[in-house]
């Protein structure tokens, strides 16, 4: 009787701590310790279960929550994280426009802040799913924006369904500036949803070149939807927040992986 009420007690704490993780964006295991009234060392015997079960990923005092089939943060919540690296990140992969006269700017904060970067001092065409995206380069005198047509995802206001990947697939692009939620080198590069998956794929089809764009907590995450193979990437753009023998892991995959 008392092991089951224990796990029954260790199952609802765990609870917690994902609901906790999800809605804050990390968990510290001194807070949680504070608040859950137990012991640090229950909490990160909590956090490895939780990392086992792929819920959340440990970090040095804590952890953060996986982007799952059952749970992915909104753009209002991307745009209040790692923001400073975003930026950074934006302007390095923008950098690598090369001659491309069309771009595919994928959904998410960090592709939308590659957008922005972007010349404007010459002719471009810009493909995109992404609202946001559209939005921030309708005015922009040398770039001619095409949104692409669909349902919009509430989250992230982003178009996806046949609508969009059929509009996509009639496209030959110069360069793709692709996100995820995960990127492994066991498994690729993943998203939560099938649909926003669909499209990824559709746009790394119709590219001549991929670029992918992202955080350095990114890298090891998987999520449910598998769209693309790390060799299938020209580059990587990171940060130097991920360790350069990780980079060099996933450049033996094939692409050049820049770290700013």
């Amino acid at each position: 009787m008392t092991t089951a009420n224990t796990a029954k007690t260790a199952e609802e704490r765990q609870r917690e701590i994902v609901r906790i993780a999800r809605a804050t964006g990390s968990v510290d295991v001194t807070a949680l310790a504070t608040e859950l009234g137990v012991a640090k060392e229950t909490v990160r015997r909590d956090l490895r279960v939780l990392e086992d079960h792929g819920l959340l990923r440990r970090t040095h005092g804590g952890a953060y929550p996986v982007e799952s089939a059952g749970f992915e943060t909104t753009l209002a919540f991307r745009a209040t994280s790692h923001v400073p690296e975003k930026r950074r990140i934006a302007a390095a992969a923008a950098g690598l426009l090369g001659d491309a006269e069309t771009v595919f700017v994928d959904e998410g904060f960090t592709p939308q802040l590659v957008a922005e970067a972007l010349p404007r001092d010459r002719q471009l065409t810009v493909v995109t799913a992404s609202l946001p995206v559209a939005g921030s380069l309708a005015e922009a005198e040398n770039i001619s924006v095409l949104l692409l047509g669909g349902r919009v995802r509430s989250g992230t206001l982003a178009t996806v369904d046949h609508w969009t990947t059929k509009m996509l697939a009639g496209f030959v692009i110069d360069l793709a500036f692709i996100g995820a939620n995960g990127i492994s080198r066991d498994h690729g590069l993943t998203t939560p949803d099938p649909a926003v998956s669909e499209v990824k794929s559709q746009a790394i089809r119709s590219a001549r070149r991929t670029i992918f764009a992202g955080v350095h907590t990114k890298f090891g995450a998987v999520s449910f939807c598998r769209f693309a193979d790390v060799g299938a990437l020209e580059a990587i753009v990171t940060s130097t927040l991920l360790p350069a023998s990780e980079a060099h892991r996933y450049s033996l995959l094939g692409p050049q992986v820049i770290r700013v």
